[in-house]
């Protein structure tokens, strides 16, 4: 079974990934996104908006199963991420794995 957890990370530090509400949005909207993960436990409005992106654009979407401090922290990050979108996957499996 895949570990989204150390796909994540590995897109973090060898790919290339837009951290952020905001500039997960973009990435989609600019169709630069090839994987969007949000998670579960964030704004509803934006899991929302994030959610309805996704789906006119085609694009996979998951849900962390943590609160956004965890997200943060998986991506090594010293803050909370509520959603990132993977631009290139780098080192990593992410866009070919299932979670």
């Amino acid at each position: 079974m895949a570990d989204l957890n150390n796909d994540l990370r590995l897109a973090v530090d060898t790919g290339s990934v837009a951290l952020g509400t905001e500039e997960t949005q973009k990435a989609v909207s600019g169709n630069r996104a090839k994987l969007v993960v949000i998670t579960s436990k964030g704004k509803a409005d934006a899991i929302d908006d994030i959610t309805h992106l996704c789906n006119v654009a085609g694009i996979k979407l998951v849900m962390f199963k943590g609160s956004s401090m965890e997200l943060g922290t998986v991506c090594g990050k010293p803050y909370s991420i509520n959603s990132l979108a993977v631009i290139e996957a780098g080192n990593s499996k992410i866009l070919t794995e299932e979670y």
